[in-house]
């Protein structure tokens, strides 16, 4: 299971469906360091399953039954190699000291799939109906406190560019991506490449304005 969150209704009906009453599901992956919120709700509703998370879920929830796997860690990720493939941002916090910028996070694609499941590095922006007339469709971004989250050192925005071009180079048949907050991007007429591309020329000024800050 990727990620924590109440589900209730008729989607907890049909995960409990899929799952055999929470039976098969084996562990929970918490991808986002700054996503707690509903960490306890899944944890009480598949106790016997391992409560992956971040460093920071440990210092939050200390109460939870943590296993001692961290999800940022690559040793982690690779018990989970043969469904997931994982992408950690480069050049930015992954934990900053601001708990606003929400940046960094464990992106995941499933491999039978090929669908991405991110938590706020990437963001779909729908546009208003008098701009979509122009500019068809939601869009791909990456979050927008990225000035916040790039390591202050130099090299940083250039390591961010390397690790998106490593993405669209490694996940190029992507087509679907499934987006914490904001929805799901169904890529029909662009290639992830594409979108991608157009996101970085989107923080083109941000990063540029960091290495003239930082070199």
């Amino acid at each position: 299971m990727l990620d924590s969150y109440e589900v209730d209704g008729q989607d907890r009906e049909e995960l409990m469906r899929l799952t055999n009453d929470g039976e098969r599901i084996e562990a929970v992956l918490n991808l986002h360091p700054f996503h707690t919120v509903h960490c306890k709700f899944v944890h009480d509703m598949v106790p016997h399953s391992r409560l992956i998370g971040t460093r920071r879920h440990h210092r939050q929830n200390p109460e939870l039954s943590w296993d001692p796997a961290l999800i940022e860690d690559e040793a982690t990720q690779k018990e989970f190699a043969d469904i997931f493939d994982f992408s950690v941002p480069a050049g930015v916090d992954f934990i900053p000291d601001d708990e606003s910028v929400h940046v960094g996070s464990v992106i995941v694609r499933e491999r039978a799939s090929g669908i991405i499941h991110v938590d706020d590095t990437l963001m779909i922006i729908e546009l208003p109906a008098l701009v979509e007339k122009f500019l068809p469709g939601p869009k791909l971004r990456f979050h927008p406190k990225l000035t916040d989250a790039l390591e202050k050192r130099a090299g940083a925005a250039d390591d961010f560019i390397a690790w998106a071009r490593q993405l669209q180079r490694d996940w190029a048949d992507t087509q679907i991506i499934c987006a914490a907050h904001s929805g799901i991007l169904r890529l029909t007429e662009e290639s992830f490449a594409d979108v991608i591309e157009k996101a970085l020329d989107h923080v083109a000024g941000t990063l540029d304005d960091h290495r003239k800050t930082y070199g």
